[in-house]
């Protein structure tokens, strides 16, 4: 049927903001808007062992800051090194909203109606959390739609490294 989206996601959930400085854009979020406390992780290998880029395996790493406002999440973003989209998109654009995350059951399937709609992984990485079971994949998405989306599966939460404040 024409009238019916090529790919149904279940809301918005999440809103990653690609920073320079992680500390910087955590201390300024709460400092202004209140926004926190903020939930401190490394991805990368060894804690995400398993990351993609552009279709081709890559070793990449960066760190997030995760806060809740309103029941979407706030992932605040700093590239470390590696080739990213992160780093893609700091030096196309500077800081700012990168991509829209939607939390899914099965990040495998969910990919699979992806691919079927017309989109296609441009970064990935795989076997993070306590489990080893959480995954993202993000989709090419922005030409048509402005920005990236991101697939998220999350089974259940990991210890962050730290809290701030």
């Amino acid at each position: 049927m024409a009238n019916e989206p090529r790919l149904k996601l279940k809301g918005i959930h999440q809103i990653g903001i690609v920073v320079r400085d992680l500390d910087k854009a955590m201390e300024a979020y709460w400092r202004i808007l209140g926004i926190g406390p903020w939930r401190v992780y490394s991805h990368g290998p060894p804690t995400v062992p398993v990351t993609t880029y552009r279709g081709r395996p890559e070793s990449y790493h960066h760190r997030v800051a995760l806060a809740e406002v309103g029941g979407l999440a706030i992932e605040l973003i700093q590239h470390l090194d590696g080739n990213t989209l992160y780093r893609e998109f700091l030096d196309r654009f500077g800081e700012g909203v990168q991509h829209l995350g939607v939390f899914v059951e099965d990040a495998r399937e969910a990919v699979k109606e992806a691919e079927a709609a017309g989109f296609k992984v441009i970064q990935s990485g795989c076997g993070h959390g306590p489990h080893g079971d959480g995954a993202y994949f993000y989709l090419d998405t922005a030409e048509e739609l402005g920005v990236v989306y991101e697939l998220i599966q999350i089974r259940e939460k990991a210890q962050p490294e730290r809290v701030y404040p």
